[in-house]
């Protein structure tokens, strides 16, 4: 079987692939600490641990966005709540993220 080399847009993907995830157990306080340290300087927590280490971190900024699982039972609640069909998931995602905005307003003005 021969091998064929990878495109180079793929490299970075190889490489990631071999690397090792470490998790750490840590009590709650240290990880609070961690984590508002990373959101301080603009990090994800993996890299502000890497900062700490002195490993090297990617100097290009990484796209910021926060995630969440949605299960299909989670689409059906947020369907209904919205007044669409479940299978709308485009626009149940627009409409979460207009709530998250709103949510995010209101908070701003609380913290005035």
């Amino acid at each position: 079987m021969t091998q064929r080399k990878l495109p180079e847009k793929w490299q970075s993907s190889v490489r990631a692939a071999k690397a090792v995830q470490v998790a750490f157990d840590m009590d709650e306080a240290l990880q609070y600490h961690i984590r508002r340290q990373a959101l301080d300087n603009g990090l994800s927590p993996s890299d502000q641990i890497r900062h700490i280490l002195t490993l090297p971190t990617p100097t290009k900024p990484k796209r910021p966005r926060l995630t969440v699982s949605l299960s299909p039972q989670d689409y059906v609640y947020l369907a209904e709540r919205y007044g669409l069909e479940p299978g709308q998931q485009l626009e149940i995602k627009h409409r979460v993220m207009d709530e998250l905005l709103a949510h995010s307003r209101q908070a701003g003005k609380r913290g005035q």
